[in-house]
């Protein structure tokens, strides 16, 4: 195990041990260093991996606000990491839009079994008003179908599955971009993509859990068949 790995594990057991918690400054470089027996680079070095997996904010210069403080962004880590396995081609197209599916449908179902949240359902309910505007073009679409999906999985209530899925935002944006380029008639399928989307919102304020499940299947896995995404 190398040095910085072993500052990262004694970091993690700190967290672990309650040892720090969200919002307090994780010790001095110079003096990280010296309690965990290790050099200053290898500390700095296990910063930069814990400030690009979300864990913690820093910030230079003297004062109350300077090192590094614990936060919690769990998907700004997965985030990048699914870009990065994205584009290196390591990580198919088939295999994030499967994953929606597992994710996304079980978010669906518990978020029909919890739908008491008015706020959020009109939240999501806007995203489907502004999607069914003609004149929309296909970013703004996209931007406000995004939107929707995460909403939805909000208001499952599993800050895991919310965190993953937001950490997926950039790899699924782009294969969906790329499959809103590909259809001939964009108006035709924005259209039919919103009537699911008011359908599965329907099926989430009804409490159908079944319904809102089988709905949110079809959604993405139809659009992925229309766009011919999976034959390239």
């Amino acid at each position: 195990m190398r040095t910085h790995e072993r500052v990262l594990a004694q970091i993690e057991a700190g967290l672990s041990a309650g040892k720090w918690s969200i919002g307090e400054r994780l010790p001095a470089e110079r003096a990280l260093a010296e309690e965990l027996g290790v050099s200053r680079p290898s500390v700095r070095e296990a910063i930069r991996i814990l400030e690009a997996m979300g864990i913690v904010r820093t910030a230079v210069g003297s004062g109350p606000s300077a090192g590094a403080t614990l936060i919690d962004r769990p998907a700004a880590g997965l985030g990048a990491a699914v870009r990065l396995h994205v584009a290196s081609g390591t990580l198919p197209v088939s295999d994030v839009v499967r994953t929606r599916v597992l994710l996304e449908a079980g978010a669906v179902r518990d978020a029909a079994a919890r739908a008491t949240d008015d706020a959020a359902l009109a939240r999501a309910g806007a995203h489907v008003e502004a999607m069914a505007d003609p004149a929309l073009d296909a970013a703004a679409f996209l931007e406000h179908d995004q939107e929707f999906h995460i909403e939805l999985a909000r208001l499952g209530g599993n800050q895991l599955v919310e965190a993953i899925l937001s950490g997926m935002r950039a790899a699924v944006a782009s294969y969906v971009t790329a499959g809103a380029e590909a259809v001939q008639e964009w108006p035709r399928t924005a259209a039919r993509l919103c009537a699911e989307h008011r359908a599965i919102l329907d099926a989430v304020t009804r409490h159908d859990g079944d319904e809102a499940e089988r709905l949110m299947r079809e959604h993405i896995e139809g659009f992925y068949r229309e766009t011919g995404l999976g034959e390239r």
